[in-house]
């Protein structure tokens, strides 16, 4: 669609951000950041971050994780793999230029898969996120935080007239929530686990699909299972119940 973005266009788009990336927006999405790795790290083991960026969430991880990241930018990640060394991140397994629609992993190859203010930045989101639920086990999550666009009113108003420029800079403005709630509705192997708006207006939003292994046994425990894990960060907001997708379900 011409709407959407191409992968040309964001691979030169992040070039340009990478050498001001964290000066720009290191604080404005640190919030964002931490809720994340707290939810990764209720599960641990092996963690995936998609768009790793510059690395700054990698200090941020217990040592107990392993962790790989990725991203379509080498200039991006030339900037993490400095910052791995400074910190002497010994539990970073790899980072490589790869594009997140096309993961050189193995299925069900991690624990979490982390997408930090990546799913609206993909030419193909729904290509995106099959590869996350294929390199993901049976049990383990997606975490995204992201921004989501109004429903209506003068933000969805600004968003949309914004979105040309936007599309410039390496990023969909407009991107709602309901087509993710579309594609985990055909997808059928995920469960919302959570959707939850971050501080301090609502911007962003945290928000995580669980991978189910298909009997109706499994899908309850699985969610069950979540319910009982209470996510600890510094964040507030509301949590939000789980709804299984694509098995009757539907989303809020």
């Amino acid at each position: 669609m011409a709407s959407e973005l191409d992968k040309v266009a964001v691979t030169k788009a992040y070039a340009r951000w990478a050498p001001i990336y964290d000066l720009v927006f290191g604080a404005v999405f640190d919030r964002g950041r931490k809720a994340s790795i707290a939810a990764a790290e209720r599960i641990g083991g092996r963690i995936l971050e998609v768009g790793v960026g510059t690395g700054l969430s990698l200090p941020d991880y217990a040592r107990t994780n392993r962790l790989t990241g990725v991203d379509l930018s080498a200039p991006m990640l030339r900037k993490a793999k400095e910052r791995a060394a400074a910190f002497r991140l010994s539990n970073v397994e790899a980072l490589a230029v790869m594009d997140a629609q096309r993961l050189g992993f193995q299925d069900g190859a991690f624990d979490v898969v982390v997408a930090q203010y990546v799913i609206t930045a993909v030419p193909d989101p729904e290509a995106t996120l099959d590869e996350f639920v294929r390199v993901l086990r049976p049990g383990g999550e997606i975490i995204l935080v992201n921004h989501l666009g109004a429903e209506g009113g003068p933000r969805a108003a600004f968003e949309r007239a914004f979105a040309p420029v936007a599309r410039r800079l390496g990023w969909r403005p407009e991107f709602r929530w309901e087509r993710l709630g579309r594609w985990a509705a055909a997808h059928g192997g995920v469960c919302l686990a959570e959707r939850r708006p971050m501080p301090p207006l609502g911007h962003f939003s945290l928000i995580r699909f669980a991978k189910l292994s298909g009997s109706s046994a499994e899908v309850a425990g699985a969610i069950a299972r979540i319910g009982e894990r209470p996510i600890r960060a510094d964040i507030s907001g509301p949590q939000r119940a789980e709804y299984p997708l694509g098995m009757g379900g539907k989303v809020p």
